[in-house]
């Protein structure tokens, strides 16, 4: 075949498991790593005679993320039986949504860099959990754990508007952004809480006919999205070019291998034969329940990043890392309130501690060092107490202890030398002994002012300040 222009046509299903106590139709707990089926009870087992009551939460949640993502709220919606056969499906269907669901027509708009995109979300649900099957390697046996059973999902199902792996991570992260800020989701991809399958089909350049897609599991990490759909983009590319036909099928990603395989052809929604759950009453929201979940929503990150550019001066960049998560947009506002200077906190925040973050596999929650200590650190450094030098000392003594930098100075001593006469005492003896350098620096190579600055900081032991030092050598040097 001759070669031509494909591109990716993607779209994303989000489940984020809501961080409700109970679960979605019954009372059951939804706390993790309970003993196996301890979290369960007629209801969620699907025991004859047992009627499902909806968790109230569960739909304010839901109606939180919608508002969030301008979304249409319908104001009458129903549950629907997903009817299918699997050993971790105690009722033999599963309820969700479907002709009906809580709302539809929303949208998020995402950065890319030098673009920004607007991504349509065609609807969201709600609908419980399945089970979790656990398989015996050693014998022909699996094991099923019913406690997740009924534990509340939130399905948000994007439009296919998404070109890119690059813009499907970035989809993502600022849904599981929004998640987080609402309070609604933990977000942990790698712990199933926060999931997402990926549609993924491509076509000729200016085609308007979507390809034939498959659908991407097993996705549990933003790199392994992105690596996932570069993979299936190629697939369908080289089948193409070869001469075959994509097939619509389900394919699992083995991230250890970098590859999908397939699992299972594709079943369309008449497969599943949905109907109504006659259990379940429609559900009715009017504009007061609406208005009133609207009065709780929280600043999101968009605006939470537009604000730190205009109020707080801050590069669009900085802004986009700060606001990622609300911790870390608390732990820069709450530096402010100590050390008002905003590039200098997020240069700190950005460089310095998540550095030690990352390299601890810590999260800003769990940061050794707390906003209060960081802004007295950089107070320090701003009155010419401490210098920068002496600044990554005194905060690698923060990581290790927790300790307040002001008493790390006093402990070690590091406290900055500003006598100008001490300083000058020093540079003298410098001087003396390094005559060459001096002839050659007053001779015209003048980058040696370097060498008499590490020479000088090097005997106080990095304490002495470094504009005092410079202006004494000048001085002394005579240029």
């Amino acid at each position: 075949m001759e070669k031509m222009e494909f591109e990716p046509v993607i779209g994303l299903e989000v489940h984020a498991q809501l961080k409700t106590d109970t679960k979605i139709f019954c009372n059951c707990s939804t706390s993790f790593g309970a003993p196996p089926n301890t979290h369960t009870c007629p209801v969620c087992l699907g025991m004859p005679g047992m009627l499902p009551v909806l968790n109230k939460k569960v739909v304010e949640y839901t109606i939180k993320m919608a508002l969030a993502t301008n979304c249409k709220i319908e104001h009458e919606s129903r549950f629907a039986r997903k009817n299918y056969f699997y050993p971790d499906l105690p009722k033999g269907y599963q309820i969700s949504q479907y002709e009906l669901p809580i709302a539809q027509f929303g949208y998020i708009d995402i950065e890319m860099g030098d673009y920004s995109k607007r991504v349509g979300i065609t609807r969201i649900h709600m609908e419980e959990d399945a089970g979790k099957l656990s398989h015996d390697p050693g014998r022909s046996i699996s094991f099923v754990d019913f406690n997740r059973t009924g534990i509340p999902l939130m399905e948000i199902v994007s439009e296919p508007d998404i070109r890119s792996p690059e813009e499907a991570g970035n989809y993502l992260r600022q849904l599981r952004s929004i998640v987080r800020y609402l309070g609604i989701c933990d977000g942990n991809m790698e712990e199933g809480s926060f999931r997402c399958d990926a549609n993924v089909s491509v076509r000729a350049i200016g085609a308007e006919q979507f390809g034939t897609r498959a659908e991407l599991k097993n996705l549990n990490s933003f790199k392994h999205v992105e690596k996932a759909l570069h993979y299936e983009i190629k697939r369908q590319k080289e089948i193409i070019f070869e001469g075959g036909k994509v097939v619509q099928e389900t394919r699992l990603w083995d991230p250890v291998a970098n590859r999908s395989m397939s699992m299972r052809s594709k079943e369309e929604a008449h497969d599943y034969r949905y109907f109504p759950d006659p259990d379940l009453l429609p559900l009715v929201i009017d504009e007061d329940w609406i208005e009133a979940v609207r009065e709780t929503l929280p600043e999101l990150p968009s605006e939470k990043k537009k604000r730190f550019i205009t109020e707080h001066g801050l590069p669009s960049y900085d802004a986009d890392v700060l606001t990622a998560s609300l911790a870390t947009a608390n732990y820069f506002e709450d530096c402010l309130k100590i050390f008002p200077e905003s590039k200098t906190v997020s240069n700190w925040i950005m460089g310095s501690l998540m550095g030690l973050l990352n390299a601890e596999g810590k999260a800003i929650e769990q940061s050794p060092i707390s906003s209060q200590n960081l802004a007295q650190l950089l107070r320090l450094i701003k009155e010419g107490v401490i210098s920068g030098k002496i600044a990554k000392v005194v905060f690698e003594g923060m990581a290790k202890t927790g300790k307040s930098p002001d008493k790390i100075v006093k402990e070690k001593g590091l406290v900055q030398v500003t006598d100008v006469s001490a300083i000058e005492e020093i540079i003298l003896k410098v001087l003396a002994d390094n005559t060459k350098e001096v002839d050659d620096y007053r001779n015209g190579k003048t980058r040696l002012l370097g060498f008499f600055v590490g020479q000088v900081m090097k005997k106080t032991k990095g304490k002495a300040n470094p504009k005092i030092v410079n202006e004494v050598l000048k001085e002394k040097l005579g240029k």
